[in-house]
């Protein structure tokens, strides 16, 4: 190799090292992005209205700070108060435990009741001390991971508005990146991007939507406090397929506990039947028509980026692989594989190859299957006196 090429082996390695460490800040500026097209979105339905493009961005970013204060009302206060009853009550909780189990064993005779523990208050909390210890000790660790959380938020939000502000002079500066004969195609390929990206939050609002509704019908039917601050939860945590329904059914399972344990177990078989819905009827059919993502590349897509980029990763790898199918379909296979050619020798040689080795296929095939020799059954006085009469 020459010294250029070296040098330029030397930059991939250290450009790819730098990404990497820079990894969590790119992923917040993905994450930017993804918001800053939604928005985007919005603002251009209101410009078909006749606004003009500062108004329909105003009013786009407006509706989002509307969105969030919303969300903070309905979820946070009632379930800080509601964590606040269940500490208090956790006592009561245990000794309704303990008559339910009693219960259970005089109905069954006995039967169950020897299999299950025996609760006492006493013992329960000489084993939670430590655990009490430990989440003490991990208190200033707890607030600066909150902090750590804010910050990104807040950076997340300033990296949108600044997006959204001017999006065509950043994606010229991305453009540039690439060289002058391809920009033109990089161009195409961002609007493919924009449109996936689109079709996805179309989609996952959608789900976001239904998975509300019913969380909403069935706890009330339930008679489970807080029912719409659960099913709002259970919507925005359906942003996370096959690990956010899972996480949305702890709070409503703990608040129901302090009424019955029966009422926690209807709450556990409610969400294990609209998970299944979900899973199996409405976000395979939603993302078809939004985007063509198969069950198992979103779970593949999900174990990586959680694996290499942490709880931001897991959260954004719906979008990640949705931008990622549109590059490899259309800078990969199109643009490479497609448009891959060989020289008319090379096309000469492989056809021969494969020519040559259907005839071999065909010769064994029609080759008629060899009959073994058989020898003639000879007396054994006749083949000992052979060499006596020659």
């Amino acid at each position: 190799m020459k010294l250029g090429q070296w040098m330029g082996l030397l930059a991939l390695i250290a450009s790819c090292y730098i990404l990497w460490q820079i990894r969590q800040a790119l992923l917040l500026l993905f994450a930017a992005v993804v918001l800053a097209t939604a928005l985007n979105r919005l603002a251009r339905y209101l410009q078909k209205f006749g606004l003009k493009r500062s108004i329909a961005v105003l009013l786009s970013v407006s509706f989002l700070v509307l969105i969030f204060i919303g969300l903070f009302l309905i979820i946070v206060p009632p379930f800080a108060q509601q964590f606040q009853q269940l500490t208090q009550r956790a006592p009561q909780v245990i000794a309704k435990l303990n008559d339910w189990i009693d219960q259970l064993e005089t109905r069954f005779s006995g039967q169950i009741g020897q299999r299950l523990p025996n609760l006492d208050i006493n013992d329960i909390i000489q084993q939670l001390r430590p655990i009490f210890n430990q989440l003490v000790g991990g208190a200033g660790a707890f607030v600066g991971n909150t902090l750590g959380v804010i910050l990104s938020f807040l950076l997340v939000i300033v990296l949108t508005l600044m997006t959204l502000a001017e999006p065509l002079s950043y994606r010229k500066a991305f453009i540039q990146l690439f060289p002058s004969f391809y920009r033109r195609r990089i161009d195409g390929i961002l609007d493919e991007c924009e449109i996936a990206l689109g079709r996805w939050v179309i989609g996952a609002l959608i789900s976001m939507s239904v998975i509300t509704f019913l969380s909403l019908i069935g706890l009330s039917v339930l008679q489970v406090p807080l029912a719409l601050a659960h099913a709002v939860l259970a919507g925005l945590l359906n942003l996370i397929p096959n690990i956010g329904p899972g996480l949305s059914v702890i709070p409503p399972m703990t608040i129901a506990l302090l009424d019955s344990p029966l009422k926690s177990g209807f709450v556990l078989i409610l969400y294990f039947l609209i998970q299944q819905f979900e899973s199996n009827l409405l976000t395979p059919y939603v993302m078809a028509q939004q985007v063509s993502l198969l069950p198992a590349v979103t779970l593949i897509a999900q174990v990586f980026f959680a694996t290499f980029f942490g709880f931001l990763g897991l959260l954004l790898a719906l979008p990640l692989t949705v931008v990622a199918q549109v590059w490899i379909r259309e800078a990969l296979i199109k643009d490479i594989l497609n448009q891959w050619s060989a020289s008319p020798k090379t096309l000469a040689a492989i056809d021969s190859a494969i020519h040559e080795e259907y005839e071999s296929i065909e010769v064994t095939e029609s080759r008629p299957e060899k009959l073994p020799e058989h020898k003639p059954d000879i007396p054994d006085n006749l083949e000992n006196d052979a060499p006596e009469n020659q």
